[in-house]
């Protein structure tokens, strides 16, 4: 009874010995996780050396945005996973070894069947202790031919991931053009607005000092402050969203934000912003090049093999087998010898189970063909509407700098008048503000006109770079290449 009850005690012991208790982190796991993120953030980058260009700034997201560092990261996995499918196919080589033994001798007798006398004395044909090894190379044919199918399968899961990182590209790349063209006209007027800012603010005290002392007409003070408020509330907002594009662009660049830097500011150049393209060969080029729907093909192309390996299961399996063997009993005419065969298995529920999953793959190939058709529409609606932008842009662009070109000969001739005594210090003071409002809805358009080309380019899925373009070039050389690739958009079109 002590002694079960010893056992008990033991086992119960050894039990809760197992149990495992959730167990939270420390501050200390918590700090060093930190200070590991932070420091392998900007690991292994080049410094910024002098002003960022457009071309600069695509180069450093290509090569350390980290959601395209994780999408490459995705598309190795795919590689990795496709190299281990296409080792299966290969025949299995199985060395085993073992060692056997027993604390007595290991014996037999034999009793006559007829009889019942036993006629030999116990006897032993195996020693106590042994051991053997044997070496089998075998090749199953029907793996075999499943395995190539899941091999051509994992191919095709390394296009996705291919597709997938181009659809990223595209994106950082379209984002990094937006955000820096408002970046760079938040810094070419950031002068001239906080000058403004500081002008309307001084006009505002004294046009409500004019109206206290009642030198001016009352209706006439209001609508003047009115004027001046609401370009102050302008300003405020265009502030705002070219402030919010600098930090957006360091991002982009895996550039930590509040870190200084500064931007190449290139001329506005609204001749290199045309469509080269009508919109039919825009929809054509976008039904062959979106990465969405080459990954929908993709798909279609793994459901058919999935097809086959549905077929490939109803056959029965056929193993051969040969190999070495060799076992240390003394007992045996022969310790060492080859040996070889065939062995053939066919599992029936595989012809049962057909039809259901020959339905399966039906009803998956018709939804990727439906998902595949919504996805053209889409496309033609993203390339249409991209399209459109880009002309209201272009309409947009165009008003915005024929404005500004009025507004700045209104200003002359004002500020000739001011000299002349002929036109007041407070008109002098409007005309001013609104040339430098309007010069500032210039740059502001001329950024979303950048933006919408760059949507334009982004719908048709063209590849930002050929493939001549490697992210493991230097930021200066990967930014020469991608300045060749944009500046002729003709080649890149061709190349996809």
């Amino acid at each position: 009874m002590i002694k079960n009850r010893l056992m008990a005690l033991t086992l119960v012991a050894a039990l809760s010995g197992c149990a495992v208790n959730p167990q939270a982190l420390t501050t200390e796991e918590m700090v060093s996780f930190t200070d590991a993120n932070m420091s392998a953030l900007a690991a292994d980058q080049e410094p910024v050396s002098g002003p960022i260009s457009l071309y600069e700034a695509m180069a450093r997201a290509l090569k350390y945005n980290l959601d395209f560092r994780v999408e490459r990261m995705k598309q190795a996995l795919a590689m990795g996973d496709a190299e281990l499918k296409s080792w299966e196919m290969l025949p299995s080589l199985v060395a085993k070894a073992g060692y056997s033994g027993r604390s007595n001798e290991p014996g037999g007798k034999s009793q006559s069947l007829l009889t019942g006398i036993q006629s030999l004395e116990p006897s032993k044909s195996t020693e106590k202790n042994m051991f053997s090894a044997n070496l089998e190379f075998s090749w199953d044919i029907l793996d075999f031919g499943l395995s190539y199918v899941r091999a051509k399968q994992a191919a095709d899961r390394v296009l996705i991931a291919q597709e997938r990182t181009r659809k990223v590209v595209n994106r950082i790349i379209e984002d990094v053009r937006s955000a820096f063209w408002r970046a760079a006209s938040a810094q070419r007027l950031n002068s001239a607005m906080n000058r403004l800012r500081k002008r309307v603010r001084m006009a505002l005290a004294s046009a409500r000092r004019q109206a206290r002392s009642g030198h001016t007409e009352p209706l006439a003070a209001l609508t003047y402050q009115r004027e001046l408020v609401s370009i102050k509330r302008q300003l405020s907002e265009l502030q705002r969203d070219l402030r919010t594009a600098r930090v957006q662009l360091s991002l982009l660049m895996n550039i930590a934000p509040g870190t200084p830097f500064t931007l190449a500011v290139p001329r506005r150049r609204p001749t290199s912003l045309k469509l080269k393209w009508n919109a039919q060969r825009m929809i054509t080029m976008a039904l062959q090049n979106r990465p969405e729907l080459r990954e929908a093909a993709y798909q279609q192309r793994i459901n058919a093999r999935e097809a086959d390996a549905a077929l490939l299961e109803l056959l029965p399996g056929i193993r051969l087998y040969a190999g070495p063997n060799w076992d240390s009993n003394k007992f045996l005419y022969n310790n060492d010898w080859v040996s070889w065969g065939a062995r053939a298995s066919w599992n029936l529920m595989h012809v049962f189970r057909y039809p259901a999953r020959q339905k399966q793959i039906k009803a998956k190939e018709e939804v990727l063909k439906a998902q595949a058709q919504a996805l053209a529409m889409a496309v033609m609606a993203q390339v249409h509407i991209a399209r459109v932008r880009y002309l209201y842009q272009r309409h947009v662009f165009d008003s915005a700098a024929e404005y500004f070109d009025v507004q700045r000969r209104i200003l002359s001739k004002v500020r000739a008048a001011a000299v002349a005594d002929a036109a007041s210090e407070q008109s002098l003071i409007r005309e001013q503000m609104n040339t430098v409002l309007a010069a500032v809805k210039y740059d502001v358009a001329y950024a979303d006109l950048q933006n919408a080309i760059a949507g334009v380019y982004a719908s048709l899925g063209l590849d930002p770079y050929d493939g001549a373009v490697s992210t493991n070039m230097s930021v200066k050389a990967l930014a020469a290449a991608l300045r060749r690739a944009w500046e002729h958009p003709m080649r890149l079109a061709r190349s996809n």
